[in-house]
């Protein structure tokens, strides 16, 4: 389930809703780091929001500004994605995906000062983990036993990164899990083990 053993050209084939995500994370990456402005037009700053720039609740979800953090999301979402791309399919998946980021990022919007701003996808990474908590407390039949000690081992390992790393969006990650686990039942709905 996590084991990428495709070529580049298969793994475009197979999941093109990820390869789409992580180029546009590569591609703004360059963006913000060669245009100043396009990271003020798209950080998540909780100011412009609730002055009504409410595309800001969806555009962090694809902004980095460090290479690490943009190269950390892309790796996980390259490990974790395809699985849920290829059970859900693309539409349920992107729904899933930005859904759960929207959620984290309207968390951070009233739980978090005006003054606070975020970037990173990492919300909707924690909502692909949500998505699998979903799966390992109410559809079984859908995960392995192997597959779910994965999941949990990295999600304990993730929610401690959370806690002792600076500079981190809690509340992001929280509610991305949070999110990604609400979105369950709704975008597992009517799908059986055909993978």
């Amino acid at each position: 389930m996590f084991v990428r053993t495709e070529s580049l050209r298969s793994f475009i084939r197979l999941y093109p809703i990820i390869t789409t995500i992580i180029a546009i994370h590569i591609l703004l990456f360059i963006g913000v780091n060669v245009i100043p402005d396009l990271l003020r037009l798209t950080a998540g700053i909780n100011i412009y929001i609730l002055a009504g720039e409410y595309w800001r609740l969806l555009t962090p979800i694809f902004i980095h500004e460090a290479f690490p953090h943009m190269l950390f999301n892309s790796f996980s979402l390259y490990l974790f994605g395809p699985a849920l791309e290829r059970m859900l399919g693309k539409f349920r998946f992107i729904i899933g995906y930005l859904g759960a980021g929207v959620i984290a990022n309207v968390a951070t919007l009233f739980l978090q000062g005006p003054g606070y701003s975020h970037i990173g996808a990492s919300g909707a990474i924690f909502g692909l983990f949500g998505l699998y908590v979903y799966l390992i407390y109410a559809r079984r039949d859908l995960i392995d036993q192997q597959n779910t000690q994965i999941v949990m081992t990295i999600l304990v390992l993730s929610l401690v990164m959370t806690f002792v790393t600076p500079r981190i969006n809690i509340l992001g990650h929280l509610f991305g899990l949070v999110g990604g686990a609400a979105l369950g039942p709704i975008l597992l709905m009517g799908i059986g083990k055909r993978y």
